[in-house]
């Protein structure tokens, strides 16, 4: 697989094919970060909410030592925000985009899960990344555990969806996708700190007064212009004016960070200075599109959340999980972890989650133990 500018070369046109084909592979041999588990760089066909055929890149992980007779249970892996360049493609990361998401892979591989880790439509594929829009992660979730079939033949015909953050949501939504595998049955998922209330962000970002919520609020905007008709989809420019655009595009350009220098000092009403009738509506085509508790879960889920998480409000979570179980969602179970924030309720839930698993035709997993991160 050749990129350039960190974008992947996709064939042009793209041939038709099945959702799950593979397209392109590379073996990079066996990776020291990641318990020596074999890595794979993959293309392969998905479709996105509108039903085009799109390549989506991504990354596959076999571990080393012997299968079990049965083969490998695969997790379909769905990373929190990395950004929407796509030098943020986590396939193209050492990490896979955060050590904490790396930690969390690590502890899966050591269970003996192979593992699938989707980038998404438009990271690191030609495109703008669709993101939070649910259907088309869903099934990207779902398409890669069919591409690594392909490529690792012998795999179990068992797999699981988990996810953090922004792969929360995109877990919760790869349960509406399971069809779309075959003869590889979706076990359970599991969603930790799922985004969820779209219709509030860009509004909610704006009266925050936190700059760093800028950087949800733009890459929002890059995932509703992916969803315009081709050739309808507003500019940056005309969207927020010429001075907000420009710190826009710095910031859309860039990877996730703590804080994105190119928002230091500014105001988040200069920054969005849309009228609030203006956000209701773009809130809503955003919920519309990406909240996931507007459909019952018809699988085991697991959906955990840190109560001390200032990105994903326990509340929010609290809501998400009431409505799903008014909608009958047989199998849901909801965990929340004392004193843990967005990124850390990973490492402790880790153990709680690899258990999940086992208790749904997963892995045997070995003793586990919770990663240094999870007590800091």
């Amino acid at each position: 697989m050749t990129r350039v500018d960190h974008t992947y070369q996709v064939p042009d046109p793209l041939p038709a094919a099945e959702p799950g084909t593979l397209i392109a592979a590379t073996d990079h041999g066996r990776d020291a970060r990641l318990e020596g588990a074999r890595r794979y760089t993959v293309l392969y066909h998905s479709t996105d909410a509108r039903g085009a055929d799109v390549a989506v890149s991504g990354t596959v992980l076999l571990p080393s030592g012997s299968p079990p007779r049965q083969g490998r249970p695969v997790v379909s892996w769905a990373h929190g925000t990395t950004g929407v360049a796509d030098a943020c493609a986590p396939s193209q990361s050492p990490n896979l985009g955060l050590d904490v998401f790396a930690e969390e892979l690590r502890a899966l591989l050591r269970a003996g899960y192979a593992v699938t880790a989707s980038d998404y439509p438009g990271l690191g594929t030609p495109g703008p990344h669709t993101y939070l829009v649910g259907a088309d992660e869903g099934n990207s979730v779902a398409d890669i555990v069919t591409a690594a079939h392909q490529l690792l033949p012998g795999l179990a015909p068992v797999w699981f969806a988990v996810g953090h953050s922004q792969g929360g949501q995109a877990a919760l939504f790869a349960t509406h996708a399971a069809r779309r595998t075959g003869a590889q049955r979706l076990g359970a998922v599991v969603a930790v700190a799922p985004a969820s209330h779209l219709e509030a962000m860009l509004a909610g970002v704006k009266a925050s007064h936190v700059p760093s919520e800028l950087s949800f609020a733009f890459y929002s905007l890059v995932g509703l212009a992916a969803t315009e008709p081709r050739g309808r989809a507003t500019d940056l420019s005309s969207l927020l004016g010429p001075s907000a655009a420009t710190t826009a595009s710095r910031v859309i350009a860039d990877c996730v960070t703590d804080s994105d220098p190119a928002l230091r000092g500014v105001s988040t009403e200069q920054m969005l200075p849309l009228p609030g009738d203006r956000l209701r509506r773009m809130g809503e085509r955003m919920g519309a599109y990406g909240d996931p508790d507007r459909s019952a879960l018809t699988v085991p889920t697991l959906v955990v959340q840190g109560d001390a998480d200032e990105d994903v409000p326990p509340a929010w979570t609290d809501e998400v999980v009431a409505h799903l179980r008014r909608l009958d969602s047989p199998g849901l179970i909801y965990r929340t972890y004392a004193g843990a924030g967005h990124s850390q309720v990973l490492g402790r839930s880790v153990c709680d989650v690899l258990a999940f698993l086992r208790s749904h035709g997963g892995a045997r997993s070995v003793a586990c133990t919770p990663p240094p991160s999870s007590r800091s």
